[in-house]
C-alpha cells in the first residue's frame, strides 16, 4: 500500500532543496571577482587544527609557516591566527558541523590552513552531524579542490581538479527515509558549477604548457548529473583549442591509474566530488600514502588548505599523536604559499618536501616511537629548505630517477 503522507512529506523535503540550489545557481550567476592578494595591505592566514592528529601536524605545519614568513610577520605583510574551537567535542556540543563563532573566525581570514577533522559514521559514540570540510566548502564557496600527486621514478606527475560543492556530496546530510523500506540521497549539477572547476582545470593546464585534460564521468549511467558534467567539459574545451580533452568512466579510470603503461598519460584530471575524493585517495597512495598529500579548496574569496587524510583517532588514544606524519600538511602549507604569491618560497618548500620523503629520507616517519616525531621532521625540513645547495640537489635527484 502506498503510503501517500510518507510521500507528500518527502516532496515537501525535495521541493526545499529546490528551491536552496535554485538561490544558489542565482548566486553564481552574479559572479564574483577573485581574490588579488597583491593588493592587501594585511594577508591572514587562520590556522585550524580540527581533532585527532590535526593539532599536532598542524603545529608543525604552522611552524615552517612562520619560519619561512617570518620577515613578513615582522613587517605586518602576514598575520598567522590560530582559530579554536573545530573539535569534533566543540562541533557536537554546539550540533553544528561548523560552530557560528569558529565560522566567524574563518571568515575574517584570507586563507585558512586546516588540520583533518572527525566526520561521525555509524557506530561511533558522536551524532550524527555533517562534514566540517563539506559544510566550509559550502559556506566558503571553495568550489575547486585541487591536488598534486607526483612521484618521477614512475613518470607521474598529476594535478587533480575535484569539484567541490556540488555533485553526490553537497546534500549528503539531506537524503530522506521516505518510509522505512525507501531511502533517497540527492545529487547535484548545475551548469554554472560544472563549467567553473572545468574551466579551471583548462586553465591550469593551458597557463602551465600542458596539452591535456582528462574528463572522469560516469555519464554512460548517471546521465543527467554526470552527463551536464561530461557536455560541459566539450563546451569548456572549445576554448581551449591548444589543449586536447578525452574523457574516462570512473571504473576504468581506477584501474588506469595503476597500469604503469596508461598512467604516464594523464596529466591533468577534472571530476565531480564524489569521483575526485575517490580517485585522489587512490593517486595519494601511488605516491606513498594519503599523508603525503595536501589538498587546496579554493575559491573567488577565500581558500582552505588541508591534508587530505582523517583525523586518526586510533593514533591519540594509543598515544602516538606526536609520530603522525606531517608531510601532509606541510605540503598544503606549501600550496598555499604558491597560493597567496610566495611563489617562490612555495616552490622551495615543496622542492625540500620531495627531498626530505623521497630520496634522502634522513628522517623517517613510521607513525611510532621507531621513527622521527611530526615537530622534528618539520625541523629537518626546514633545515632542507636552507640547505644552499638545494635545488641543486633537487635537481641531480630528479636527473638520477
Amino acid at each position: 500500500m502506498v503510503d501517500v503522507k510518507a510521500i507528500e512529506k518527502a516532496k515537501e523535503h525535495f521541493g526545499k532543496i529546490l528551491e536552496e540550489q535554485l538561490k544558489r545557481v542565482e548566486a553564481m550567476k552574479s559572479g564574483q571577482d577573485w581574490t588579488d592578494y597583491s593588493n592587501l595591505q594585511r594577508i591572514k592566514i587562520g590556522i585550524c587544527g580540527g581533532d585527532g592528529i590535526g593539532p599536532y601536524i598542524s603545529r608543525s605545519a604552522k611552524k615552517v609557516l612562520e619560519v619561512l614568513l617570518q620577515d613578513e610577520i615582522g613587517s605586518g605583510k602576514v598575520e598567522i591566527k590560530v582559530i579554536e574551537g573545530l573539535t569534533i567535542e566543540n562541533r557536537v556540543k554546539e550540533m553544528k558541523a561548523i560552530p557560528d563563532d569558529v565560522l566567524a573566525e574563518i571568515k575574517e581570514c584570507h586563507v585558512v590552513l586546516k588540520g583533518p577533522t572527525t566526520t561521525p559514521k555509524k557506530g561511533d559514540p558522536w551524532p550524527n552531524i555533517e562534514s566540517a570540510n563539506v559544510a566550509m566548502r559550502r559556506e566558503l564557496d571553495l568550489f575547486a579542490n585541487v591536488r598534486p600527486v607526483k612521484v618521477p621514478e614512475l613518470g607521474v606527475d598529476w594535478m587533480f581538479f575535484r569539484e567541490n560543492t556540488e555533485g553526490s556530496y553537497v546534500l549528503g546530510s539531506r537524503g530522506v527515509n521516505v518510509t522505512e523500506d525507501l531511502a533517497i540521497d540527492f545529487c547535484v549539477a548545475t551548469s554554472q558549477g560544472s563549467d567553473r572547476i572545468i574551466r579551471l582545470a583548462f586553465d591550469y593546464a593551458a597557463k602551465n604548457g600542458i596539452d591535456k585534460v582528462s574528463v572522469v564521468t560516469k555519464a554512460n549511467v548517471i546521465k543527467t548529473t554526470d552527463g551536464k558534467f561530461l557536455n560541459t567539459a566539450a563546451e569548456v574545451a572549445k576554448d581551449y583549442p591548444g589543449v586536447k580533452w578525452d574523457d574516462w568512466f570512473i571504473d576504468i579510470m581506477t584501474a588506469k591509474l595503476i597500469d604503469p603503461y596508461r598512467r604516464k598519460d594523464f596529466k591533468v584530471i577534472v571530476l565531480p566530488n564524489l569521483y575526485g575524493d575517490i580517485l585522489t585517495d587512490e593517486a595519494a597512495q601511488i605516491q606513498g600514502g594519503v599523508g603525503t598529500a595536501g589538498s587546496a579548496n579554493i575559491g573567488k574569496r577565500y581558500a582552505m588548505f588541508e591534508a587530505i587524510h582523517g583525523s586518526a583517532p586510533r593514533m591519540v588514544d594509543e598515544g602516538r599523536a606526536q609520530y603522525a606524519d606531517p608531510s601532509s600538511m606541510i605540503k598544503a602549507a606549501a600550496m598555499l604559499l604558491n597560493h597567496i604569491g610566495f611563489v617562490d618560497k612555495a616552490k622551495r618548500l615543496e622542492m625540500a618536501l620531495e627531498v626530505c620523503t623521497q630520496y634522502e629520507k634522513k628522517k623517517v616517519m613510521t607513525g611510532r616511537s621507531n621513527g622521527a616525531t611530526g615537530d622534528e621532521f618539520a625541523q629537518y625540513v626546514l633545515d632542507t629548505v636552507n640547505d644552499p645547495d638545494l635545488e641543486s640537489k633537487w635537481i641531480r635527484y630528479q636527473r638520477s630517477d
